[in-house]
């Protein structure tokens, strides 16, 4: 058996496509009207077409369990974007314990998208901010040579 990635249902698929597509920058990779996969390996499916696949069966939106995770290094301007363009937040940015910056908030269907800071980044971030390499290992729970990799690839 071979997993091949989450599909979430959708009420309006041109609206979630457009979301994904322009204000999240993700390219699609299969358009099969319905359905539409993205090239991070996750799809939309429109939920009344989905719901007929499954009997008819009740479909529920915004539970706050489960979140589509990406990753973009300058979590303040995407932010700045998310703001502009009216979309609704979970929680602004703010540091996990382990010093990642993440931004939580909802799609169109009210799917909690998260957007945080590469881990690579993150020890980059550090890094500028003065900790050693050990600090931000300890900090992150990240291996020494991850951090200095990380560093180093930043540098250049």
């Amino acid at each position: 058996m071979k997993y091949i990635c989450p599909l979430i249902t959708v009420s309006d698929i041109k609206r979630s496509h457009d979301f994904y597509e322009i204000l999240l920058d993700q390219k699609v990779k299969y358009d099969f009207g319905e359905n539409v996969t993205f090239e991070g390996d996750f799809a939309i499916h429109l939920r009344s077409h989905f719901q007929s696949l499954i009997d008819n069966k009740e479909i529920r939106t915004g539970g706050n369990n489960f979140e589509l995770y990406f990753e973009y290094d300058d979590v303040e301007q995407m932010v700045k974007k998310l703001k502009e363009n009216k979309i609704s937040f979970v929680h602004d940015v703010r540091e996990q314990p382990w010093r990642q910056k993440v931004v939580r908030f909802y799609d169109p269907d009210e799917n909690i998208i998260e957007i945080g800071e590469s881990l690579e980044y993150l020890s980059f971030r550090l890094s500028k901010e003065g900790l050693s390499v050990e600090q931000i290992s300890a900090t992150s729970n990240m291996p020494v040579e991850f951090v200095k990799l990380s560093i180093k690839k930043y540098s250049s």
